[in-house]
């Protein structure tokens, strides 16, 4: 069974999408007309911007949508999935590509949650970290100990496990961390504290958006973040969305589970291949590729 894999923020690169615009007339026309429902040229930022200009949480995240969701579509009936699922931002990404919410819905709210995150970075001062080396149990227990907000937000794969929280949370997790084994415990060059109660209020207001917008059945389970399950029922996948920003990217456990219900080859749809080296990391025999026209 094929499973097709949509990157979240990080994955971004200055030229992204470039090939894309300038092969594909559909491309050309979806890109052009995100610039319209975005109010701003983020084809000028994507293909010619700089690094700086591309990690602005407003213009990150609906970038990468965009690569993701329009090289889905400019792949036409060759895009077949048997089952997807994205991390983090890439969940709205799987469920356009699914047919659950249609591209300007989508990107709409791709928007919307972008901007209510970073007003949630603005609030408090906070921050996450990515510990390698240990198991996760002894990093939850770890978490739980630290007496200011720090909580696991992405469980990437085996022995990689991101951390979320207060800068005084992270900084006293990572020596707790270093001293129980930890090979790394490295502070992320992020603005905020992702997939944390510290990202309250972007869920209350991104839960206005989402129950505002039509959401149909998607043509194959999507797994999604919170609980690393298959969900095909609209409601349910609108709620599993909305407690996405505060709860943990469970990305192991979705990999696991997709391999369990017969994924065998795993396709990556959008920039970079971060994915699949955390699939191999799972299980090193599965087939990984990359999307291409």
């Amino acid at each position: 069974m094929r499973a097709y894999i949509f990157p979240g923020q990080g994955a971004q690169f200055v030229g992204m999408g470039k090939d894309l615009y300038e092969t594909s007339a559909q491309a050309k026309d979806l890109f052009e007309k995100a610039n319209e429902i975005l109010g701003f040229s983020i084809t000028d930022i994507m293909f010619n911007g700089t690094d700086e200009d591309l990690k602005q949480t407003n213009v990150t995240q609906p970038a990468i949508f965009l690569h993701s969701v329009i090289l889905a579509k400019v792949l036409g009936d060759d895009f077949k999935p048997d089952m997807v699922a994205g991390h983090s931002l890439g969940e709205f990404s799987a469920l356009v590509s699914a047919g659950a919410l249609s591209f300007e819905d989508g990107l709409r709210l791709v928007a919307a949650r972008a901007n209510a995150m970073q007003k949630a970075c603005e609030l408090q001062p906070s921050t996450m970290a990515a510990i390698l080396g240990l198991d996760d149990f002894t990093v939850e227990d770890i978490c739980q100990r630290v007496s200011d907000v720090v909580v696991p937000a992405n469980y990437n794969c085996p022995g990689q496990l991101v951390i979320s929280g207060s800068i005084a949370g992270i900084d006293k997790a990572c020596e707790l961390l270093t001293a129980a084994g930890a090979k790394r415990a490295l502070k992320l060059n992020v603005g905020g504290a992702f997939h944390s109660p510290l990202m309250e209020a972007a869920r209350v207001e991104l839960e206005a958006a989402i129950v505002a917008t039509q959401f149909n059945e998607p043509i194959c389970p999507v797994y999604q973040n919170i609980d690393a399950k298959p969900y095909t029922e609209v409601e349910a996948i609108k709620a599993n969305l909305i407690a996405q920003l505060t709860g943990s990217v469970k990305w192991t456990q979705t990999v696991q589970k997709m391999l369990a219900d017969g994924g065998t080859e795993f396709v990556e749809v959008g920039p970079g291949n971060v994915l699949q080296g955390l699939v191999k990391k799972v299980d090193r025999s599965v087939s990984t590729s990359s999307a291409s026209l």
